[in-house]
């Protein structure tokens, strides 16, 4: 059987819009039904949530039966050794959240790709393989894989240009929240400051052709940033949208 095609990645470089949804509750059920709403993509979180690498395996398998819906995973921190597990769990796509320089988005690259070309360890009998099923899975793995890397401080924006030149580099996520604290406007991803960074990143990524995303529950400027020209747009998280739910239904009684 031929490695499955990563229709994320594909949409990318065909410059379509992908929205997507943020999953950061646990187990399958979650995942599942996000998957079914009609996104384009649900990003399962293990940087800000309690979801473990173990549990990203029963959110891919819940996503998987959505096949209109991609899956992402953002692993804790740029490690290979997360990345590796995640990798062989099936997912085809990864947010890396922290990424400061070109030095370290070279060693994202290296850590998704099977040697000579990097240092992912080769494995036969996983479900990225589906279980050595895959015919030339260590050949091909590379050409499906998605890496997209998370911009998200002043400093990391200083290098911008040179972060996303890294060949092997399919996207480039800004953070808003992280960028707002170290700009000095923690708590406030709003501040003009703050939104002139991030429309200057995203016209900077557009001139480059490189994709660009963001997450923002602002709706309006969700909108902004689609304008702008971004390639991938988050606009809600799952505990998010509990919350409010919960709350206005409590204000309502």
């Amino acid at each position: 059987m031929k490695n499955p095609v990563n229709r994320f990645k594909a949409a990318l470089k065909a410059g379509r819009h992908q929205l997507g949804i943020w999953n950061s509750i646990g187990g399958n059920t979650v995942p599942e039904l996000l998957a079914g709403c009609g996104f384009d993509w649900v990003l399962v979180d293990t940087e800000h949530s309690p979801v473990d690498v173990n549990d990203v395996l029963l959110a891919l398998q819940a996503i998987a039966g959505y096949p209109e819906t991609s899956a992402i995973v953002r692993p804790a921190f740029n490690d290979p050794v997360l990345i590796k597990r995640i990798l062989d769990h099936g997912a085809q796509t990864l947010l890396l959240p922290y990424i400061q320089s070109q030095e370290e988005a070279e060693a994202a690259v290296r850590a998704v790709r099977y040697p000579p070309a990097g240092i992912r360890g080769v494995a036969g009998l996983t479900r990225a393989s589906r279980y050595g099923a895959v015919d030339r899975y260590t050949q091909t793995a590379s050409d499906e894989i998605c890496l997209l890397l998370q911009v998200e401080t002043a400093h990391a924006m200083r290098s911008l240009e040179a972060i996303a030149s890294v060949d092997g580099v399919d996207g480039i996520f800004i953070g808003p929240s992280d960028l707002a604290a170290s700009m000095g406007h923690p708590g406030n991803p709003g501040h003009p400051d703050v939104v002139a960074a991030i429309e200057t990143a995203i016209t900077k990524l557009n001139a480059m052709g490189k994709p660009a995303g963001i997450l923002t529950l602002d709706e309006s400027f969700a909108r902004r940033c689609m304008d702008l020209g971004t390639l991938f747009t988050a606009v809600a998280v799952d505990l998010g949208i509990l919350v409010k739910g919960v709350r206005d239904l409590r204000a309502r009684f």
